[in-house]
């Protein structure tokens, strides 16, 4: 929606194709339900990337206080929860209707529903696209489709497919930001503790963040440990201590 956004404000006619029966399902769980918009503190070091000087561009270009103009323009009211990061006072759903309402003055059209079957490029070089509704045309076109994360909320691997596709090189995809699930013998074990929260500091490979973990039924997730697992690798061990 954001890129849609920008470009229906650069003079294009956007229409954007969703093919869940509604939008921004992942923005509505996120932050526990308030969604965790931006980070005050956020930096071109707090990203992974094959190539850092992308982030260091992207960031000076729209920083976190412009996303937080546009938030304050819709009268939605938020607080700092921790480490900079902020969240709604209120639902995640104000984040969806913000951007919504920025579509609609924008001039995209937002369908939701409308499953792509196929794409094509023509000679002409105008891209092709096969609905489960109807044929449409377009000069530009942009897939925003995320990865395969969560099953639940609609997300499949259409991205990669389209990719591989039309030539372009995939990097093997594999789990990030995601809990820890711990062997069946010390699980065992914890299980009494589930819902406990710590903080602690977690090490790997090099790496270390200093935040909550949280004990569940199956295994261990909060911040702490989301950040870790894009660092952690199948079979290697992990580092985890009490800072105090």
């Amino acid at each position: 929606m954001f890129c849609a956004i920008t470009a229906g404000r650069r003079g294009r006619r956007v229409l954007v194709l969703e093919h869940a029966d509604r939008v921004g399902k992942k923005i509505a769980i996120s932050g526990g339900g308030r969604c965790n918009f931006t980070n005050v503190n956020s930096n071109p070091e707090s990203f992974l990337s094959a190539n850092p000087h992308f982030c260091k561009s992207a960031l000076a270009r729209y920083t976190p206080a412009d996303f937080i103009s546009l938030v304050e323009k819709h009268r939605i009211t938020y607080h700092e929860k921790k480490l900079g990061q902020l969240f709604c006072d209120g639902s995640s759903q104000q984040i969806i209707d913000m951007l919504l309402q920025e579509c609609e003055e924008a001039g995209v059209e937002v369908r939701c529903g409308a499953e792509v079957l196929k794409i094509y490029r023509r000679p002409d070089e105008v891209f092709q696209l096969e609905t489960n509704s109807q044929l449409l045309h377009c000069a530009s076109l942009v897939i925003a489709t995320g990865g395969i994360s969560i099953p639940p909320l609609g997300a499949t691997d259409f991205g990669y497919c389209v990719a591989k596709q039309f030539g372009l090189a995939v990097e093997e995809p594999r789990p990030a930001l995601v809990p820890l699930t711990l062997p069946a013998d010390i699980q065992k074990r914890l299980t009494p503790l589930s819902g406990v929260s710590v903080d602690v500091v977690v090490s790997c490979n090099g790496h270390d963040f200093r935040e909550n973990m949280l004990i569940t039924h199956r295994g261990l997730s909060g911040p702490a440990i989301l950040q870790i697992s894009s660092y952690w690798r199948s079979g290697e061990p992990s580092i985890c201590t009490s800072p105090s």
